[in-house]
């Protein structure tokens, strides 16, 4: 693992707090990829302390310097040393082709960012958490079954991107409907391979309309706006790959949640398009420790970067009980 010098030059979509320190950072994940990261640091951190740290990413088809580093940020003015990442294939992280998604490879990526914290110098290697956003959120979950080093994961705004990309919003894709998205998939690999180039999935349009579906206006309003824009962010400036979702079409990503002895926080909008993903997460858990909660007026890109609607106190104070 590596430790960059600080850049003078705020990239974020957020404002800088003068209350931690950020220090850019690399390390690499179990398949070889270096995945490049912020840590936030309270700077009235002591010298030689050991905190409670947590690992951060998402939303899906997001960077670091977006929502992840909006709750990184708050978290370590509230005491924990945190660590925001681009995921594998995306934003500074390495890996190609591009824009690509893996539920294996995502996962193993919030283990290797645990690997990183449990080993800095000023963590408490037996208080690490997790937080996923929208996708990254029930990638967190997945994390959270295989990997017992993990005390406690908040999913906010959670998608299962496994279900939604086999099933459609709503599970409205039938087995007909999937085998034929499927075949559209596979020739697509033929032609890639043909052409040596890898064709891109539909993205969010340039402008809008205003007859697209409001959860996609909404997304809109925050990738493609200055309010959320960034460059390296495939949601506000690119495309994912699309033949990318074929793994995550043929992989269930919350088989194993019901596993998961550790504590769980999921948080939810309640007037949002994906609020059903969240709740039937939750069904699966087991145990006192896991809890759902549910914020009232919120849509799903509310709970990216409005402050008054992302539940700090209560995430601060879930975190501060189980790690």
């Amino acid at each position: 693992m590596s430790e960059a010098k600080n850049s003078n030059n705020w990239d974020k979509v957020f404002t800088k707090s003068q209350k931690v320190e950020v220090k850019k950072v690399e390390f690499k994940n179990r398949f070889g990829i270096t995945l490049v990261g912020d840590l936030y640091i309270p700077k009235n951190m002591e010298k030689d302390a050991k905190l409670p740290a947590i690992a951060i990413s998402g939303p899906f088809g997001a960077v670091k310097e977006q929502a992840s580093g909006l709750y990184a940020q708050t978290l370590a003015e509230r005491g924990f040393i945190t660590l925001a990442f681009d995921p594998s294939y995306t934003g500074e992280s390495s890996g190609t082709p591009r824009h690509v998604a893996s539920p294996d490879i995502n996962s193993e990526d919030f283990s290797a960012a645990v690997d990183y914290l449990i080993n800095y110098k000023n963590v408490d290697p037996e208080k690490i958490g997790i937080l996923g956003i929208c996708g990254f959120g029930g990638f967190a979950l997945n994390t959270a079954a295989i990997d017992t080093r993990i005390k406690a994961t908040v999913a906010s705004t959670m998608y299962d991107m496994t279900r939604v990309s086999a099933f459609g919003y709503n599970d409205t894709t039938d087995e007909n409907a999937r085998y034929e998205m499927k075949k559209a998939l596979n020739e697509q690999r033929t032609l890639d391979f043909k052409t040596g180039s890898y064709k891109g999935a539909d993205g969010l349009p340039e402008k809008l309309t205003g007859e697209e579906p409001q959860f996609v206006q909404d997304y809109w309003g925050y990738y493609k706006t200055k309010r959320g824009f960034h460059p390296r962010s495939i949601n506000s400036n690119g495309k994912w790959n699309m033949t990318s979702s074929l793994s995550l079409i043929n992989q269930p990503i919350l088989q194993y949640a019901p596993e998961i002895k550790s504590a769980v926080l999921i948080v939810h909008g309640e007037k949002a398009h994906s609020r059903y993903f969240g709740e039937d997460a939750f069904k699966k858990l087991k145990g006192d420790n896991k809890e759902l909660l549910i914020i009232k007026d919120a849509n799903h890109v509310d709970l990216y970067d409005n402050l008054e609607k992302i539940p700090f106190d209560k995430i601060e104070e879930f975190y501060k009980k189980y790690l």
